[in-house]
C-alpha cells in the first residue's frame, strides 16, 4: 500500500502545484487561509490542517481533475450496461475522467474552481457516483485516508513557508498542463517553480 500510494501522491502534488501556479488569485487565497491559522507556529500541526476548508477543497478539486487511479472491475455474471452485453468474467474500466467532467454534474467542469466544494457534500467514499477520485465500494483504495492526509500536509507546508513563482519569465497562461496517459497521471512537462522563502507567516509579518 505505500509502496504503490508514493507515485500517486507525487503525481497529485504535483498537479497540485502546477493548477496553483496557473490560477495565482487561487494560490494566494489559499496560502492567506494557510498562514493565517498557522499563525506564529514554527510547524504545522494535525489541528491546523482540519481548520484549513480550503486548502481542502483544493485538492478534491485537484483530484476531480487529475485523478490519481484508474477504477477497474470484473463482472461476476453476464450483465447489460448502457446498452452493451458484457459476459461474466470480463475486466472493465471506469472513465473517471468522462464522469468528473460531467457537464450534467459539474458547473464549468473543465475550469478549476475550487470553492465548487465549499458546500458540497462529496467526501472521497465514492457514494455519490459522481466523485470518486480514490474508487468505490468494497474496492475503493485502501490508503485513501493516509494519501490525503499524507497532501494536505505536504501542501500546506509548500504554501506556508514558500511563496512560488515560475521560472524563466514564463507567464501562468503559458504552463503546460498536458499530462500522460500512464497511471497515475503525470505532467508530460515537468513542473518547474521556483522557491522564495519566508520566514513567517505574513499575518504576523
Amino acid at each position: 500500500m505505500v509502496l504503490a500510494g508514493v507515485g500517486t501522491t507525487a503525481a497529485a502534488l504535483e498537479w497540485t502545484m502546477a493548477e496553483l501556479a496557473k490560477n495565482p488569485s487561487i494560490m494566494k487565497k489559499v496560502q492567506e487561509e494557510v498562514r493565517r491559522v498557522v499563525g506564529g507556529k514554527s510547524k504545522i500541526q494535525e489541528s491546523d490542517i482540519t481548520q484549513m476548508k480550503y486548502l481542502k477543497c483544493v485538492i478534491k478539486e485537484e483530484l476531480r481533475i487529475h485523478g490519481p487511479t484508474i477504477v477497474g472491475r470484473k463482472s461476476t455474471s453476464s450483465i447489460t450496461i448502457g446498452g452493451f452485453k458484457l459476459p461474466a468474467g470480463v475486466s472493465t474500466w471506469i472513465n473517471l475522467w468522462v464522469i468528473h467532467r460531467d457537464p450534467a454534474a459539474w458547473d464549468r467542469p473543465y475550469e478549476f474552481i475550487p470553492e465548487r466544494f465549499l458546500d458540497a457534500k462529496y467526501n472521497y467514499k465514492g457514494q455519490d457516483q459522481v466523485y470518486f477520485p480514490f474508487g468505490l465500494g468494497r474496492r475503493i483504495c485502501p490508503g485513501v485516508e493516509f494519501a490525503i492526509a499524507e497532501i494536505e500536509y505536504a501542501v500546506a507546508n509548500l504554501l506556508c513557508w514558500f511563496d512560488w513563482e515560475l521560472p524563466d519569465g514564463i507567464g501562468a497562461e503559458e504552463l503546460d498542463m498536458r499530462g500522460s496517459t500512464s497511471e497515475p497521471s503525470y505532467k508530460i512537462i515537468p513542473l518547474r517553480l521556483v522557491p522564495v522563502p519566508v520566514s513567517k507567516p505574513a499575518s504576523c509579518s
